[in-house]
């Protein structure tokens, strides 16, 4: 009996009525056939076999058929995403803001010249400040890049 939750028997009793495969049939199929080969459960020529063959599948009947032999349990685990952080978002409001800083103190030095020199010492800080936070965004962004806890590397080296 099938839960609300188990795709693969709703594909199964599609497959068994003899109704069409949709899209997102397919995509599900091709993901099921993805998440195999990661385990190890597939080879990547058997990969590239059945992700064609369920691409051109016309039928539900024709998708179960490529995945009779891959466990229930096989199916795509995606952990929760984490919250997702935007270091160079938050880098460009914060190097905007001190260069505004900086803007400020050198129309405020060229307005009062009695001021000239601590306003333009304060714009230079200003200047420094956004490059420091600017250049320390690109690095985070970088590290977040290439350090990704949700894919595993071999999933990564998957061309369709």
């Amino acid at each position: 009996m099938a839960g609300p939750g188990d795709e693969r028997a709703i594909t199964h009793r599609r497959g068994q009525d003899g109704l069409r495969a949709s899209y997102a049939d397919r995509e599900q199929v091709i993901e099921l056939l993805k998440a195999a080969f990661v385990q190890d459960r597939l080879t990547k020529d058997e990969l590239g076999m059945r992700v064609g063959r369920a691409l051109a599948a016309r039928t539900g009947a024709e998708l179960v058929a490529l995945t009779v032999d891959i466990p229930a349990g096989a199916g795509p685990v995606r952990p929760p995403m984490p919250a997702r952080r935007r270091p160079l978002a938050k880098a460009a409001a914060w190097s905007g803001g001190c260069l505004a800083i900086a803007g400020a103190a050198v129309w405020a030095a060229f307005s009062r010249e009695s001021l000239a020199g601590p306003m333009l010492l304060l714009a230079l800080y200003a200047v420094l400040a956004a490059l420091v936070i600017s250049g320390f965004g690109v690095a985070t962004s970088r590290k977040q890049r290439r350090f990704r806890p949700d894919q595993s590397r071999r999933a990564l080296t998957i061309q369709l």
